[in-house]
């Protein structure tokens, strides 16, 4: 079956063309570059793994329940026209809500793996080259895996949210090199990690949590390197470069915190867009969420020195400021260490499996 057939809504076009912008750049440097970036490459290197043998396909997903949140994180609970659905129409709005949700996932993935080619095509030094060409494949890994999930596991997809499609057009159209690690590494990485990191806490269900922890454990690489390779490069910018970066930084953040808001959801199920948007703005999950999005991005803004007043002011009026304190390392080390603690988990119930299964055979050749 075709990826399109399983479209909720159509797809614009069977590709997305952006045109190439900036250029190819090769160097003639090879001596070693900076520690902490080799070794965030050397740890990209040992960190590789294959979705088939690492995750538990097997395990069976139900479509109508697909991460076992509670019904209250709806935004529309409680409201006149959740109390007009049935329970069917309600098991289908959620499943929906998934589907956009790794949908969009899915899409950002492909963004963020073209997203690492051009940045070892662009960047000019060789020690951030060797990274990204790893992350490449990091994200080639997890478009697969979304692909997978939405195609065996929930039957539905999403096209690409217009807005997130925007953002990802005005960081590849840009010439500038440092762009794409502005806004992938940065910005839709930092948003993406942190919506990882809601859902795979509160899911219940093992195979969406395998799936988030595992791909956190390579994302949270991921935003670290954007924050080694521009730290230093916006060190040597003036004040007129560093005010463009900020005001980008800026709109993206308004961008992703107002505008995916999954209203495609709402146009496909027939419901009051409108008030269903509304709802969704008072929903005490909702802003939870929203507010929860920006602990990966404020501190990494902060820390590569994008911290001027205009930056600071729009974090305090979104009311994330207070986040700019976090400490990304502590973050980024408990992703490794969930995704490492559930390894051992699986390795631990396997052995078991296979001891009772060594017993069973013993009982049963003893009664032979």
């Amino acid at each position: 079956m075709s990826t399109h057939d399983l479209y909720t809504l159509p797809a614009d076009h069977e590709t997305w063309d952006v045109a190439d912008t900036g250029y190819s750049r090769f160097t003639w440097e090879y001596d070693d570059g900076r520690d902490r970036l080799l070794n965030l490459y050397q740890k990209g290197k040992d960190k590789q793994w294959d979705q088939v043998t690492r995750i538990d396909w097997s395990i069976e997903v139900d479509r109508n329940d697909v991460l076992g949140f509670p019904q209250e994180t709806s935004p529309l609970f409680g409201s006149e026209i959740w109390e007009k659905m049935t329970p069917a129409e309600r098991d289908e709005l959620g499943r929906h809500q998934v589907a956009w949700q790794f949908s969009n996932f899915l899409h950002g993935e492909q963004g963020a793996m073209i997203c690492s080619a051009r940045i070892v095509e662009s960047v000019p030094d060789l020690d951030s080259k060797f990274y990204a060409a790893t992350q490449t494949m990091d994200e080639a890994r997890h478009a697969e895996i979304y692909s997978r999930f939405l195609k065996e596991k929930v039957g539905l997809f999403y096209p690409i949210d217009g807005h997130l499609k925007a953002l990802l057009d005005d960081t590849l159209s840009d010439s500038r090199w440092d762009m794409p690690y502005l806004g992938m590494q940065v910005l839709i990485e930092g948003l993406a990690l942190a919506a990882f990191g809601v859902m795979r806490d509160l899911t219940t269900m093992p195979l969406p949590k395998q799936i988030l922890a595992y791909v956190m454990q390579d994302e949270a690489r991921h935003v670290a390197f954007g924050r080694l390779a521009l730290r230093d490069y916006y060190k040597e910018l003036t004040r007129a470069e560093l005010d463009e970066r900020e005001e980008f930084v800026v709109e993206g953040c308004h961008l992703m915190r107002d505008r995916l808001n999954g209203s495609d959801v709402y146009d496909r199920l027939g419901l009051p867009k409108e008030r269903c948007l509304e709802l969704n703005e008072h929903s005490d999950y909702y802003q939870a969420f929203r507010n929860l999005l920006f602990t990966r991005i404020v501190p990494t803004v902060r820390d590569i020195g994008l911290w001027g007043p205009r930056v600071r002011e729009a974090y305090a009026a979104m009311g994330v400021l207070d986040h700019a304190a976090a400490n990304v390392e502590d973050l980024m080390k408990a992703d490794e260490d969930l995704a490492e603690r559930l390894d051992r988990e699986k390795r631990f119930a396997a052995e078991e499996a296979a001891r009772a299964a060594d017993v069973a055979a013993v009982i049963e050749s003893s009664e032979d």
